[in-house]
C-alpha cells in the first residue's frame, strides 16, 4: 500500500496535536494518508497503553487514514540506534510515502526530538540498497521518500512554512479530542498534567492563530525543514 503522506509520532497523539489538519486537509484532496506511533505511550499519567491505542484508532477514523501502526518501542527509552532505525526502515519502504511528517525536531518531551533524528537517520537508510529489511520473510525494495517535515509541538519554533487548516480545525480537534483520557474532559477522574486542562486546549487555538496570521489564515500548523523546498512559480506561493 503506498501512502502519499506518512506522518511518524513519538506517541499516539503526537501527530494529532501537530499535524492532523494538515493529513486532513490532504485527504480531501484524494491524497493517502497514514500514521505510525513508535511507542503506545505507556509512561502517560493517565490512562493505559491499551486505552491509548482505542483512542488513536478512533481518531484515525476522524481524520480519514487508510494506516496505522504500532512499532511498540519502549516509550521514553527507545534510542536512535541500528535496531530502532531499521524498524523504522521497514515502515518507510512498506509504505514508499513521498512525503514524512515526523516530530519537533526539539521540544519539552525528551522522545519528540530523539523520535525526530530517528525518523530522519532512518529515512537516509531506507534508500540504500545494502540495507536489508524484511517484512514476513520478503525482502523490501529500498525506498527513500522526497522530502521530510517536522511538525512543531509545546515549545515554540519558528516555522519554515504553514499550511492552512482553517477549513477543518473543528475536525482537527475532534481528533484531538478523542484522546479522551489525555485531554480536558470536565468528568475526568485522572490526575491533572501538563496538557489535561481546558486552557490547553485554548493554547492549541492561539497557536494555530500565530501561525495563521502571517500567511493570512484563520488557523494554520506550522512544519520546519531539513532542505529548503523549491517551486518554479512564485504565484503559487501565498
Amino acid at each position: 500500500m503506498k501512502l502519499d503522506i506518512l506522518a511518524f509520532g513519538a506517541h499516539p497523539d503526537d501527530v494529532e496535536l501537530s499535524a492532523s489538519g494538515t493529513l486532513i486537509n490532504h485527504i480531501k484532496k484524494g491524497y493517502k494518508c497514514g500514521i505510525v506511533d513508535l511507542t503506545n505511550g505507556e509512561l502517560g499519567t493517565r490512562g493505559t497503553a491499551e486505552t491509548r491505542k482505542e483512542e488513536a484508532e478512533a481518531s484515525s477514523k476522524i481524520i480519514g487514514i487508510i494506516a496505522r501502526e504500532y512499532l511498540n518501542l519502549a516509550d521514553g527509552f527507545f534510542n536512535n540506534d541500528g535496531d530502532h532505525r531499521l524498524e523504522v526502515v521497514k515502515m518507510i519502504r512498506k509504505y514508499q510515502p513521498s512525503i514524512v511528517l515526523c516530530n519537533a525536531i526539539s521540544d519539552r518531551h525528551p522522545d519528540h526530538g530523539r523520535g525526530a533524528s530517528l525518523v530522519s537517520d532512518a529515512i537516509f537508510l531506507s534508500g540504500l540498497v545494502k540495507v536489508v529489511t524484511q517484512i514476513g520473510g520478503v525482502d523490501q525494495l529500498p525506498w527513500r521518500p522526497q522530502a521530510v517535515y517536522h511538525y512543531i509541538q509545546d515549545r515554540f519554533i519558528k516555522p519554515d512554512f504553514v499550511v492552512d487548516v482553517s477549513d477543518v480545525w473543528e475536525q482537527r480537534m475532534e481528533s484531538v479530542k478523542a484522546f479522551k483520557t489525555q485531554f480536558y474532559q470536565a468528568d475526568s477522574t485522572e490526575p491533572d498534567t501538563a496538557i489535561s486542562s481546558k486552557e490547553f486546549l485554548d493554547f492549541l487555538k492561539g497557536r494555530a492563530m500565530e501561525y495563521g496570521r502571517p500567511a493570512g489564515f484563520q488557523f494554520a500548523e506550522g512544519f520546519t525543514v531539513e532542505r529548503y523546498p523549491g517551486i518554479n512559480d512564485l504565484t503559487l506561493l501565498k
